[in-house]
């Protein structure tokens, strides 16, 4: 029974890996322990920051022609 538990976990951190998903946890994570009492951004606010940095450069076809 463990075993289909550990390879679903497993599954679960490799899709949101992937996707991005685990981004935004990783930034609150980083940005706490650099500076507790420093303002966060919101999951929006760091949504947009990010998709704004993947394609601020036109060059670097991200996964388009």
């Amino acid at each position: 029974m463990t075993a289909p538990r550990r390879a679903l976990a497993w599954l679960r951190w490799y899709v949101t890996e992937l996707t991005g998903e685990n981004a935004y946890q990783r930034y609150r994570e980083r940005a706490e322990a650099a500076d507790p009492g420093a303002p966060l951004l919101s999951r929006r606010e760091f949504e947009k920051r990010r998709t704004d940095r993947r394609y601020a450069d036109p060059t670097s076809h991200h996964g388009c022609c």
